[in-house]
């Protein structure tokens, strides 16, 4: 049966890291926060064309290729604004920037359809873009749902599809911050692997040699403090794949403590640390991964200024750190 189709489309120009990609793999790349089973019903409403013409869902792009896209018309599901607290960094007539707490994921999904970012935004805000979709008013990107720090809000389509085209062509600078296990033996180094879903626990990514099913990420990583047993590292990736700083610091065997999926534990105690018996309630000094998004640098899309925005480090964070300089300082 035909959907009726969206009368605004996108347009967009093929990369040459998109060269030999199906285009729907390739959309969904490009647009994360849509399925491709969108872009599929889509393309067979010929709601995708290439240079111009309807195409298939197996068509191979080419470098330079020229796509227009408008999408299915979404069921009325937007979401109810709720009166969650956020911390709002910066705010204009044209975007937002948000510190985003731990414990709160970026839009609605299986199991989490309250207590989200989007609804939270969609309470504080009278103007959103809606071009992610109804149930991710003004998400440009996303954070994991345990992830502190910056993240970006679009009040309209205009501004989120150039902010998109930043995060598309690589033009965003992000600085994440983490503690890890162990500590590495070297200052910097860099990250350039293929990630994939996991073949059997499919909500976590592993590092995989090159295939369709696989993209690449990339990551730079510089020291910043050494502990014993104990690392704190300044992360800029260079791509955007999910779980891509957790999966990479696991598969360089120093996983992000407090991480339930690649650490194997999911808090860290101050006995941890001091090697002293804690009491029997003890509270952790981190319950969730030590992961927090603490800088990121774009251009402005309507003044094309340079931006750059920092969102401070959240207690459990910072409560982490001044123990590991307690207990564990090399100094």
């Amino acid at each position: 049966m035909s959907e009726e189709l969206s009368p605004e489309s996108q347009s967009l120009t093929v990369e040459a890291r998109g060269h030999g990609w199906r285009v729907d793999h390739y959309l969904t790349r490009i647009f994360p926060n849509h399925s491709r089973g969108l872009f599929q019903r889509a393309i067979e409403q010929q709601g995708v064309l290439v240079n111009g013409l309807p195409v298939k869902a197996s068509r191979r792009l080419r470098v330079n290729d020229r796509i227009s896209v408008s999408l299915p018309k979404e069921a009325d599901s937007s979401i109810a604004a709720e009166d969650l607290s956020i911390e709002v960094l910066f705010e204009d007539d044209h975007l937002a920037v948000i510190n985003k707490p731990a414990n709160m994921v970026t839009h609605p999904g299986k199991a989490n359809y309250t207590g989200t970012l989007a609804a939270a935004v969609q309470f504080h805000f009278d103007r959103l873009s809606d071009m992610a979709g109804q149930l991710r008013p003004g998400i440009v990107h996303r954070l994991d749902r345990d992830t502190t720090g910056v993240i970006i809000i679009a009040k309209d389509n205009q501004v989120h599809h150039r902010l998109t085209k930043q995060f598309e062509l690589r033009e965003v600078e992000k600085e994440y911050r983490a503690i890890v296990r162990g500590v590495l033996d070297r200052e910097s180094d860099y990250i350039r692997t293929h990630v994939k879903v996991h073949p059997k626990a499919h909500e976590k990514m592993i590092v995989c040699a090159p295939e369709e099913k696989s993209r690449e990420a990339v990551t730079m990583y510089h020291v910043l403090t050494r502990f014993r047993g104990f690392t704190e590292v300044q992360l800029l990736p260079e791509t955007g794949r999910t779980h891509q700083l957790r999966v990479h610091m696991q598969h360089l065997k120093h996983p992000i403590i407090a991480d339930r999926l690649y650490a194997g534990h999911d808090r860290v105690l101050e006995s941890d640390l001091s090697g002293q018996p804690g009491p029997p309630d003890e509270v952790p000094l981190i319950a969730r991964q030590a992961l927090h998004a603490y800088r990121i640098k774009l251009r402005h899309p309507v003044s094309d200024a340079v931006m750059e925005f920092k969102a401070p480090f959240p207690e459990d964070f910072q409560r982490t750190l001044q123990a590991l300089h307690t207990y564990r300082s090399l100094g």
